[in-house]
């Protein structure tokens, strides 16, 4: 699990963009212009949304991540080696569903 791990799968989810919007190494994936995973300038891990704080909160209680700082509870860190590769794909495809099913339906429409 690494940053090329995170960027690679994140790359293959259609209309997903990677940006660095505070500056300073940070890649901020994006889809329809709402960010829905986060590797910080330090690199120590990948921050992504959940659908509900009831889950983060799950996921940081059984060792799956870390609250993720600078973030809503909704959102969790989960550092590098803390999980499995199978898992976290799972948690950032979860995470884009999360936000790509809260754009609205002409946006969706856009991303194939």
């Amino acid at each position: 699990m690494s940053r090329e791990f995170v960027n690679t799968t994140c790359a293959a989810f259609p209309g997903a963009e990677v940006s660095d919007p505070w500056g300073g190494g940070h890649d901020a994936w994006k889809v329809g212009g709402k960010m829905f995973a986060c590797v910080g300038s330090v690199g120590d891990g990948v921050s992504v949304k959940c659908a509900d704080i009831e889950t983060a909160q799950l996921l940081i209680e059984v060792g799956h991540a870390k609250r993720a700082p600078y973030f809503h509870k909704s959102w969790v860190h989960i550092p590098w080696g803390m999980v499995e590769d199978g898992e976290l794909a799972e948690r950032l495809e979860a995470s884009y569903r999360i936000i790509r099913s809260g754009l609205t339906k002409k946006v969706q429409a856009t991303l194939g």
